[in-house]
């Protein structure tokens, strides 16, 4: 009688292998049944712009949504950057408008006149001139006297040439290429007010996504530089399960599947979930295929988008994936 239960004892245990070995390759009748682990999403969120931490609002833990201010850094510096650069525009804006309205009607005034005061001096070196040559004719003056009178024609007729190109360019107005570039100026003044306001806003560190704070990195008072890490938020919604199935089973796996989900967490309850992505490329793959078996060995990452009301998966936590071999709802 012993030996006959022993013998159904033994024929159990070998059942339940083949039934356990089945299940971990893969099936049990039509369901395929697959491993895998909640996906670990982090983000090392840190400011864009280095200086002095003065406030941290998030501890370790803490539940973060996606715009929430984190952390602020002294703003004074970036505030300064800001009224030169305000400043810098208002100048060259200014010079600019100048150059596009020419010069002042009384300017244009005052190099009228200034001819005008030229052409006096011109005239009266001309008519000095020739009395001063007549007399030299008839030997009543000096050659002194006479090279003294031509000296200071030469220069009247100089300044009244120069009265006249100045009137010109004061009726004209600037150049086109001074005009363009100072046009150029007013553009990379602009473009410094930019990057100035954008510095003093990168002061103020957010949330980047909804998610919980993991670590905190350093505290209140401390100098940190442009990129370093202040927070690292794992990202929890929606919840992503990576999960491997093998080349042969790689068909019984589609994007839009869907699937049941179950947690050591919580083993008497199970959670829907929807294949979303599918790898193209095999993983772990020999460098040299040459045999069937070594074809099996071949597997693909899949994703698998969970719903989780309970909110009871974690980060790397292990999860069995069960789904119908012919794709119907499970």
């Amino acid at each position: 009688m012993k030996k006959v239960v022993f013998l159904l004892v033994g024929l159990c245990l070998v059942g339940g292998g083949l039934w356990w070995n089945a299940a971990w390759q893969g099936g049990v009748g039509d369901l395929l049944v697959l491993y895998g682990n909640v996906d670990i999403r982090q983000v090392e969120s840190g400011f864009r712009v280095g200086g002095r931490i003065v406030e941290l609002k998030a501890e370790e833990g803490q539940v973060v949504t996606s715009g929430e201010l984190l952390a602020r850094l002294d703003s004074e510096p970036y505030e300064h950057a800001l009224n030169r650069a305000q400043a810098e525009l208002a100048m060259q804006r200014a010079e600019y408008a100048k150059m596009l309205a020419g010069n002042r009607p009384e300017d244009i005034a005052q190099a009228r006149a200034a001819l005008e005061g030229a052409r006096g001096v011109y005239a009266n070196a001309a008519a000095n001139l020739r009395r001063i040559e007549k007399l030299k004719t008839r030997q009543a003056i000096a050659q002194k006297d006479l090279d003294e009178a031509r000296s200071a024609y030469t220069e009247a007729a100089a300044r009244q040439k120069a009265a006249e190109e100045q009137l010109q360019l004061m009726e004209k107005g600037y150049r086109e290429e001074d005009i363009a570039r100072q046009k150029a100026a007013v553009q990379a003044a602009e473009a410094a007010l930019d990057a100035a306001e954008m510095e003093l806003a990168d002061t103020r560190l957010f949330a980047p996504q909804d998610g919980i704070v993991l670590t905190k990195v350093h505290e209140e008072g401390a100098i940190v530089q442009a990129g370093q890490t202040i927070y690292t938020i794992t990202i929890n919604n929606p919840v992503w399960i990576r999960a491997y199935v093998t080349q042969p089973k790689l068909g019984l796996v589609r994007p839009g599947q869907e699937v049941l989900l179950s947690v050591d967490a919580r083993p008497d309850k199970t959670y829907r979930g929807t294949i979303g992505f599918i790898s193209p490329v095999a993983e772990f793959t020999p460098k040299t295929v040459e045999t069937k078996e070594v074809r099996n060995d071949l597997v693909f990452r899949f994703r698998v988008i969970a719903d989780d009301p309970d909110n009871v998966m974690r980060q790397g936590m292990p999860v069995t994936i069960t789904l119908r071999r012919d794709g119907s709802r499970p």
